[in-house]
């Protein structure tokens, strides 16, 4: 492959993630709209969800948000039950996050949901072109961790 022909193959990849990814994030919107939950608020939870009882500074970081916009997130998060703030037990200075049997519940409906459309979505394909996707998706997930 000549070196216009990988540039111009990269120019089509860039522009169909970038289209894939603009209608996913729609479509999940949407859906999260279904849920009264904002998509920052969601992406907090599902970050505070990984199991390592983040900080409110961590979340703040993953987030790539200011530390008073997460406290505001996280605030909210709390009133409607979906998150708490635990003292550190090692360090009674520090406070941890921790996604409640609520805030599971959320996640695991909105995923549901959203794997619903996709399945709609790749209902239109094949076993194998699934099998396709799901290798290249595999590969590009691996090789942009290289980065």
């Amino acid at each position: 492959m000549t070196d216009y022909n990988a540039s111009d193959a990269v120019y089509r990849i860039e522009s169909l993630l970038r289209k894939v990814a603009s209608t996913v994030r729609k479509q999940g919107r949407a859906i999260l709209g279904d849920f009264d939950i904002t998509p920052a608020q969601f992406d907090a939870l599902v970050l505070a969800s990984d199991g390592r009882n983040l900080t409110i500074g961590d979340l703040s970081a993953k987030l790539g948000l200011a530390y008073s916009t997460t406290t505001d997130l996280v605030d909210r998060l709390e009133r409607r039950n979906f998150v708490e703030r635990c003292r550190d037990q090692e360090d009674k200075r520090v406070v941890r996050l921790s996604v409640s049997a609520e805030g599971d519940a959320l996640i695991g409906r909105v995923l549901q949901t959203r794997r619903q459309y996709l399945g709609r979505v790749l209902s239109h394909s094949t076993s194998s072109e699934q099998d396709m996707l799901m290798q290249a998706l595999t590969m590009l997930e691996q090789h942009l961790g290289d980065e």
